[in-house]
C-alpha cells in the first residue's frame, strides 16, 4: 500500500517516537499532521511542532502543525476538523503521546495519577472517537497505538501500578477498536518495542545517559509501523505487535544500526 498522499494524524509528534514515524512516513510521500503542545523548544526535551514539520517537509512529506493538549476534547474535535479540512481527510491514526510516571501507589500524587489517565487512557479514546468518522472515508485506515502486549505477570503492577493500568488501557482500547471497526475496514493495532527507546523520557525520567547507551534509536520503531500501516485494513487488526517481530516478519533481523552505541548490552523494555 503507497502512503503517497495519505493523511497520517499523529499525537506526540513533535519529537521522539512519534516524529520518527512522521519522518518515516513523510519519506513515503504522506502528509503528516504534527499534532503537540509544545510551541515553544524546551531545553531538556528538544522540538517543537514547527521544527518538526521542517523536517518532514525536508523529508518529503506535507506537513500541518497544530497545538493541541489531547486532554481538551474541545480542542482534539477542532485540530482533527481542521487536518481533515487541510489535507482532504484522514487514513491513519497514531495514538503516540503518552505520560509517564513509575511510581509506586503510596509515591503517586493524584495529579500524577491524572496526567497519565487523562493523556494516554482519555486522550488516546477521544482522539480515536475523534477521527472515526475521517478512518471510515479512508483508504486502508489504520489505527496504531503506541502501547504493549497486557501481560498480567505481577512484576509489572507491584512497582508502577498507575503507569501500567494506563498502558494496558490504551491496548484495550486498539483491541476494542480493532473489533468495533472491522466492519467499516478500519484496523487497530498496537505496537511495542522490545528494547527502550533513546528518548527525552528515557533520557530524563528513567536511565539517563547510561539507559540510553542501552538503548535503540526510535527509527526502529518507524520502521515497524511502516510496515504495520502498508498492510491490508481488512486482514491486519487487532494485534499487539512487538518491533523485532515485525521486523523479522519482513526478513529483517541485523538491527545493530538501530543501536545507539552499536555492540552494547540492550535493556529489554518495560511488560516483556
Amino acid at each position: 500500500m503507497s502512503f503517497q498522499n495519505k493523511t497520517v494524524f499523529i499525537t506526540g509528534a513533535s519529537r521522539g517516537i512519534g516524529k520518527a514515524i512522521a519522518l518515516r512516513l513523510a519519506a513515503e510521500g504522506a502528509n503528516i499532521v504534527v499534532a503537540a503542545k509544545s510551541v515553544e523548544e524546551n531545553p531538556k526535551l528538544g522540538g517543537t511542532i514547527y521544527s518538526a514539520a521542517e523536517e518532514i517537509e525536508r523529508a518529503g512529506g506535507k506537513a500541518f502543525p497544530i497545538q493541541l493538549d489531547i486532554r481538551n476534547e474541545e480542542q482534539v474535535e477542532q485540530a482533527v476538523q481542521k487536518a481533515a479540512d487541510t489535507f482532504g481527510g484522514i487514513d491513519i491514526l497514531v495514538n503516540n503521546a503518552s505520560a509517564i510516571s513509575l511510581t509506586p501507589v503510596e509515591q503517586t500524587e493524584p495529579k500524577r495519577f491524572d496526567l497519565m489517565h487523562d493523556i494516554n487512557v482519555r486522550g488516546t479514546f477521544f482522539m480515536s472517537k475523534a477521527c472515526i468518522p475521517y478512518l471510515k472515508k479512508g483508504t486502508n485506515a489504520h489505527i496504531l497505538n503506541l502501547s504493549p502486549p497486557v501481560n498480567m505477570d505481577m512484576k509489572w503492577f507491584k512497582s508502577h501500578v498507575a503507569y501500567t493500568m494506563s498502558k494496558y488501557n490504551m491496548t484495550m482500547i486498539a483491541l476494542g477498536l480493532a473489533g468495533e471497526l472491522k466492519k467499516y475496514n478500519i484496523a487497530a493495532n498496537t505496537l511495542w518495542p522490545q528494547t527502550t527507546i533513546a528518548t527525552a523520557a528515557v533520557q530524563n525520567l528513567l536511565g539517563g545517559d547510561a539507559l540510553i547507551k542501552m538503548s535503540r534509536k526510535p527509527e526502529i520503531i518507524a520502521d515497524a509501523a511502516y510496515y504495520i500501516l502498508q498492510k491490508p485494513a481488512t486482514e491486519c487488526t487487532g494485534n499487539t505487535f512487538i518491533d523485532e517481530q515485525v521486523l523479522a516478519q519482513e526478513g529483517i533481523t541485523d538491527l545493530e544500526h538501530y543501536a545507539v552505541v552499536p555492540g552494547a548490552t540492550l535493556y529489554t523494555d518495560l511488560f516483556l
